[in-house]
């Protein structure tokens, strides 16, 4: 079962403005990186399902947060059909995002009240995601699609879309400025946050650091 409701999860990841996205096979690294972005402001975070059993890897994140960062909410990444959705649902996946929209996905996360953003790359796909009932759309890949002028160019003749973009996202004033001005509802970031060098000297308060002055910028130039 989930442990927050559809619009504390759409509400965090706006507020906030960034999920963070990772995966790791080693438990123990997913934890540390999990606790590390819930002390560095970070309310939202997707685990990729990447790897071979991840979904287990994903059910010990879930009861750790549960305890050590219960203000966190965990969703899953990387969802491509209704059954690996509905398996990490049941895992307590609070939110389930995609690389492409996939109407079934939509159909089950439905009928729960759980958050389905859907990767999407052009203005037909988010509206096609948008009658399907997903709230938030990902743009993605956000840099090859199109950039902030993709988004500024969406959001001007619909401008009720809540959109979140992944890929060419950076923890950097001058990228996440241009990504805040042009309207984004939040950004998702993966390896420009975790960099392999950092993640294999485990050096858990660089994450911190990182998330906080990500967290910062996007604060700064919302105002």
């Amino acid at each position: 079962m989930t442990r927050f409701s559809k619009m504390q999860v759409i509400n965090a990841m706006a507020s906030t403005g960034m999920v963070p996205v990772f995966y790791n096979k080693d438990i123990e690294i997913s934890k540390s990186v999990v606790k590390a972005c819930y002390e560095g402001g970070v309310r939202a975070f997707e685990f990729t399902n990447r790897g071979d059993f991840a979904q287990e890897v994903f059910a010990e994140l879930v009861k750790f947060a549960a305890i050590e960062c219960p203000e966190m909410i965990l969703g899953v990444g990387s969802v491509v059909d209704p059954g690996t959705a509905s398996l990490y649902i049941q895992l307590g996946a609070n939110f389930v995002v995609g690389p492409l929209f996939n109407p079934e996905i939509a159909k089950v996360c439905n009928r729960r009240l759980i958050p389905y953003t859907p990767g999407c790359g052009s203005v037909s796909e988010i509206g096609f995601a948008q009658e399907a009932g997903c709230d938030l759309c990902k743009v993605f890949p956000a840099g090859n699609v199109g950039g902030p002028s993709f988004v500024k160019n969406v959001k001007a003749p619909m401008p009720w879309s809540m959109l979140m973009v992944t890929g060419a996202v950076e923890p950097t004033e001058e990228n996440l400025s241009a990504w805040v001005k042009a309207g984004v509802t939040c950004v998702g970031m993966g390896s420009n946050l975790f960099p392999a060098d950092i993640i294999k000297a485990k050096d858990w308060s660089a994450i911190t650091n990182k998330c906080a002055e990500a967290l910062a910028i996007i604060k700064k130039f919302r105002k």
